[in-house]
């Protein structure tokens, strides 16, 4: 969400809602307090009529309006957001929120989630008069209809005799693509979003270049639904039923295999407050029945978490920047050990591990804070957040020749050390020396005073985007924070010659390009599952260097039409029968005939030709797996050269043999079926 009132304020206190307690009775400029959404947006809320339909269990929900919900069912205030509108997706009414990506275990929802995202779909709402909204601002019932009918037989006297009448208003989608949607990555649960090797998930956002605003701030929701029910059951969620707010009426016994509700009521199994089960048919000890209380809370049964960031800017890109790909690189975590600081993390620089092309840029920022809490461990000023990047001590073990073909050889630092390089005559990505100094010490932000541990550096710091000029493997540190409370805030930086990128696609379908010179586009239900995808573009000589250190070369085709291209996963992604659509562009022009051939990217042991199109500049074919892809050309004469030289091997040897065909001549019917199909198979165009 982007506002010109969007903001982080100088205390934590909730911004108020009796405007007495604001400057000049104006909330929504009052600097003091943050805030993101406004003042009207919750007065809305706070008046509007809920959604009756939706499911309650047994919680006493303790008001008629949309701030009291399931999971707040005491209407309590969190800035000025909208409970009902935070816990339900997709939500009915207009919201200031745009919606970025949806990630979901059930990726067939997709479809749904997408065209009811108020980026494509508009939404209805009931303007009402503001004077009728003033008069009633203290209602503890609702005044703010949500159908057109009661909305329009508001009749309010304002200026003239005959009133101002409640408007049934159409508010249009924010008119951008609807939000990318597909599968969650595994996660272990209460693990702070760590996934397969211990790394965090993470979802790579590029930003739309129309966003341009200096009041910003990103929303996470965690929407987790609860499977004792169907929360997509119509007789779950419904006005029409007048039992589907009652948690006895839900089908809890067919789950369980209970014969009957009624039963499964008698022994407890109903969705309420900690039910007490008896989870045996019979139990005689003493003649007592033996039941077990379950610590349920049915607020909880289907529930929202958030995380909200402070408010940031999002600038336009120079103009010298406007086609290049440009990384964002920050920090993550607090000041404090891991009990000091949960839920959050420890410090750490974020990506840990970014990998990305020579001549892509690299934007090194991140903020720090004097508002810690005094008592969380961590080196330098007590409550304050600051960090630094300095590449680590040279490594202390020797390697080998690197076998991976797509691995730059020089590499900086070691992280498993605590020492940083001395930076006399050390390159990092090819920073010019200014640069690294900067980094080190936070130029132009070190304000003199307490160096060491930059006690009086300012909170903020920018390099601004730096081209990466050079290939390596670059490990560092922060001097700071690495000590035992706030353990080894280190990262990694591999910079490689040839051209990547990678995108995460699953059963919605899904794109990924790669600077025009290669790309796939997948189709809805081609894939069962998500699939972290990679493409690299390589020249003809990093191909050829890649096969030399395995000893292999590339022995089809006469001449090179296109680059490598080297996609992952290389094994067959897609399900049964079904494929997806690869594109590469002919970046070598010429006359003759080309062919597009596939080999695995590891070994180069065997080439084998894709049948594929040429459209335009490029080949378009369908293919099931990854793997390295290339046009090659094909000259006509060469083929027919081939094809008679065998047709006259093949005669020699029949001649040679005439006894073993007479013998065997369905041999014989093979090689006259071969020759004779000589015309046809020199058509070697794609």
């Amino acid at each position: 969400m982007c506002h010109d009132n969007v903001r982080d304020g100088a205390v934590t206190t909730t911004i108020p809602t009796d405007l007495n307690n604001c400057y000049g009775y104006d909330c929504n400029n009052d600097l003091e307090y943050g805030m993101q959404e406004n003042y009207d947006y919750y007065n809305n809320c706070k008046l509007r009529e809920r959604n009756q339909g939706l499911f309650t269990a047994d919680q006493n929900v303790k008001g008629t309006t949309a701030k009291y919900t399931r999971q707040n069912p005491n209407g309590n205030r969190y800035g000025y957001e909208c409970p009902e509108e935070r816990d339900y997706y997709p939500y009915w009414q207009p919201s200031p929120w745009r919606d970025i990506a949806v990630m979901t275990n059930n990726a067939r929802m997709c479809p749904y989630y997408q065209q009811e995202s108020a980026n494509v779909k508009s939404k209805w709402a009931c303007v009402v008069p503001s004077g009728y909204l003033k008069e009633n601002i203290n209602s503890r019932t609702p005044v703010v209809p949500t159908n057109k009918r009661d909305c329009e037989y508001i009749l309010y006297p304002e200026d003239d005799e005959n009133g101002e009448r409640g408007v049934w208003r159409e508010f249009p989608s924010h008119n951008i693509p609807p939000p990318e949607c597909h599968e969650t990555e595994w996660t272990r649960d209460n693990h702070l979003g760590n996934g397969k090797g211990g790394y965090p998930n993470v979802y790579n956002w590029t930003i739309p270049d129309d966003i341009i605003h200096e009041h910003c701030v990103l929303r996470m929701r965690y929407n987790i639904s609860t499977g004792e029910f169907d929360g997509w059951d119509p007789n779950v969620n419904s006005t029409l039923n007048s039992n589907g707010n009652e948690p006895s009426t839900l089908d809890i016994h067919t789950r369980l295999g209970f014969s009957s509700r009624e039963e499964a009521a008698a022994r407890g199994y109903v969705y309420e407050q900690n039910p007490v089960v008896e989870i045996f048919d019979e139990f005689t000890e003493d003649g007592k029945d033996f039941g077990l209380e379950l610590a349920i809370n049915t607020n909880q049964y289907g529930r929202v978490f958030q995380d909200r960031s402070h408010s940031f800017a999002i600038r336009k890109r120079p103009e010298s920047l406007q086609s290049a790909r440009i990384y964002n690189f920050n920090v993550r975590g607090k000041r404090g050990n891991i009990v000091q600081v949960y839920p959050a993390v420890e410090y750490d620089f974020v990506p840990n591990t970014l990998r990305l092309s020579k001549d892509d840029y690299v934007h090194i920022q991140w903020t720090g804070s004097n508002t810690n809490p005094n008592n969380n461990d961590g080196q330098g000023l007590a409550g304050t957040d600051r960090s630094n990047l300095v590449l680590l001590g040279e490594q202390v073990y020797t390697e080998g020749e690197n076998s991976n073909p797509y691995e730059p050889y020089n590499k900086y630092g070691h992280l498993g050390l605590n020492t940083p390089m001395h930076l006399d005559n050390v390159t990092f990505l090819g920073l010019n020396q200014q640069d690294l100094i900067n980094l080190a010490v936070l130029n132009p932000n070190q304000f003199r005073g307490e160096l060491s541990e930059l006690d009086d550096a300012g909170t903020y710091f920018d390099l601004g985007p730096r081209k990466t000029t050079e290939n390596g493997h670059y490990h560092f540190m922060c001097t700071r924070n690495n000590n035992f409370s706030n353990r080894s805030q280190k990262g990694k930086i591999l910079t490689v010659e040839q051209i990547i990128s990678g995108a995460a696609i699953g059963w919605n379908g899904g794109n990924l390009t790669i600077d025009g010179l290669a790309g796939i586009h997948v189709e809805r239900d081609t894939l069962d599952d998500l699939y972290k995808f990679q493409m690299e573009v390589w020249a003809a000589k990093q191909g050829e260097a890649a096969m030399h250190q395995i000893g292999r070369q590339i022995s089809v085709g006469t001449g090179y039409a296109s680059d490598y291209v080297v996609l992952h996963p290389q094994q067959k992604v897609t399900q049964d029968d079904k494929t997806f659509t690869m594109k590469i562009k002919v970046t070598h022009p010429t006359t003759e005939d080309i062919a597009v051939y596939r080999s695995n990217a590891d070994t180069f042991s065997s080439w084998h030709r894709v049948s594929a199109v040429k459209q335009g500049d490029s080949v378009l074919f369908e293919t099931q797996e990854g793997g390295v892809y290339v046009v090659r050309t094909e000259s006509d004469v060469a083929a027919i050269v081939g094809i008679v030289l065998g047709c006259l091997a093949a005669i020699i040897i029949i001649v040679g043999t005439v006894i073993y065909f007479r013998r065997h001549p369905d041999k014989w019917n093979r090689v006259t079926h071969s020759c004779s199909r000589a015309k046809k198979s020199t058509q070697s165009k794609v």
